[in-house]
């Protein structure tokens, strides 16, 4: 360990206290994201970032604010520098709802010290990791040292929405070579994480009166005045889902990455309509009425893909096998089923960085010395904002701290990890722009 990054570590510890009272600060401000719950009183993303900003500024950085959504901007820091040695830290600032709070122990948004933890919605999820961020970087600064390389602090709304906050970001600023995404990891490094899109299959068939079913489905002489049978889209829904597992099986058995679970390139199904008449949504306009042969269903699926495979490859795979669904019935070969992807505008690009990447290196060298327990270097099951830097060109990472209830009641994030978190990222800064 370098004398330098000794110097940065002594201040973290030092100053112990500043990174949790950050920690609580935000904690405090309910951020709820306002598209799983409309209410002012929580829906604080703003004031997150006002607060944050107050931070950055005094820490001289170039700061910059906008709205993505009304009321809900994005913010970033930036301490100018060599782009070739150039790194972002990032986290978001919005949260899930509370949920039913007659279960939790704690008052949500009290940001309370109780058995080595800081307790309350986002305290792990992330706003432990966007504190870390900041504090590492004030660290640095306070141990005198000045980088070489450029340094931004991004913090992002609407993550758990999509990540729309960190879309509209890279769209719009100045990126670096690599980045850390400081989500919970529980200390691991995790460069590596599968791609995630959802798509909506509309099926077609014929409406009709179910009182003539029998003429659907049963053989019927084609005599004069024979009324046209219908053809049931939920009855050709349910042979598409169960061919769409088949397809699903084949997948997850025939792909693998070393770094993440096998079987990880599953297809949900997770929200389905039937019923008659196409609607203005593109979903049926009646659900209603058992007594219409239906003629539209549509499937949205949560399709994920593995670390190293291509969208662009995804896609032509799973429309040749829609296709030859279709293909195997008269019917659907006339009226094939339509495909929309990016449905809602949510895609997640996958991330594979090299385990050999350097700000791999430095994290996994630097989480062994600094951490009591070894990290392991992990892919990740779901899908972060790290998936929009990589789809840009950055060389993403995600490391953070460890806690408990994420996503769930009493969340918590553990005070000793939240330290080490810092330290760690601090010599990270140190490794990937160095000291001028």
């Amino acid at each position: 360990m370098t004398e330098t990054i000794s110097a940065v570590w002594k201040a973290v510890e030092e100053d112990r206290d500043y990174v949790v009272g950050l920690t609580r600060d935000i904690v405090r401000i309910p951020s709820v994201n306002p598209k799983f719950q409309a209410d002012p009183a929580i829906n604080r993303e703003a004031d997150v970032q006002t607060r944050l900003a107050g931070e950055l500024e005094a820490l001289g950085f170039g700061v910059e604010r906008w709205d993505v959504f009304p009321d809900r901007p994005n913010l970033t820091g930036e301490w100018a520098g060599n782009d070739e040695k150039s790194l972002i830290l990032c986290g978001h600032v919005d949260v899930v709802p509370v949920g039913d709070q007659s279960k939790w122990n704690c008052d949500p948004f009290g940001g309370d010290i109780k058995d080595g933890r800081i307790w309350g919605r986002g305290a792990i999820d992330m706003k432990a990791g966007v504190a870390a961020c900041v504090a590492a970087a004030r660290a640095v600064r306070k141990a005198g040292v000045k980088l070489d390389g450029r340094l931004a602090i991004h913090t992002v709304v609407d993550e758990e929405a999509g990540g729309f906050g960190a879309m509209d970001l890279v769209k719009r600023s100045r990126l670096a070579k690599s980045a850390i995404i400081a989500e919970p990891t529980w200390g691991n490094i995790v460069p590596a994480e599968g791609g995630l899109t959802w798509v909506r299959v509309t099926i077609f068939g014929k409406q009709a009166h179910a009182g003539w079913r029998f003429n659907s489905i049963w053989p019927q002489p084609h005599v004069e005045g024979r009324l046209t049978p219908g053809v049931n889209a939920i009855e050709l829904a349910t042979r598409f889902l169960m061919a769409l597992r088949d397809f699903e099986t084949s997948r997850c058995r025939d792909n693998w990455h070393p770094l993440v679970p096998a079987g990880l390139a599953t297809i949900n199904p997770g929200v389905i309509r039937g019923g008659a008449g196409m609607g203005p949504d593109g979903t049926p306009a009646i659900m209603t009425n058992a007594a219409i042969i239906p003629d539209i269903v549509t499937v949205d699926l949560d399709y994920k893909f593995m670390p190293q495979e291509k969208f662009e490859d995804v896609k032509a795979e799973f429309e040749n096998f829609v296709h030859h669904f279709a293909a195997s019935d008269a019917w659907m070969r006339d009226h094939p089923p339509a495909i929309e992807w990016d449905l809602f505008g949510l895609n997640f690009p996958p991330m594979n960085t090299p385990v050999d990447a350097p700000i791999v290196q430095s994290l996994n060298k630097r989480a062994t010395e600094a951490q009591a327990k070894a990290p392991a270097i992990k892919g990740f099951e779901a899908v972060t904002d790290a998936a929009h830097y990589a789809g840009a060109g950055v060389v993403p990472v995600i490391y953070g701290p460890a806690g408990d209830g994420f996503h769930g009641d009493n969340e918590c994030v553990e005070i000793d990890s939240l330290i080490e978190t810092t330290k760690v990222i601090a010599a990270a800064i140190l490794d990937t722009c160095g000291a001028a």
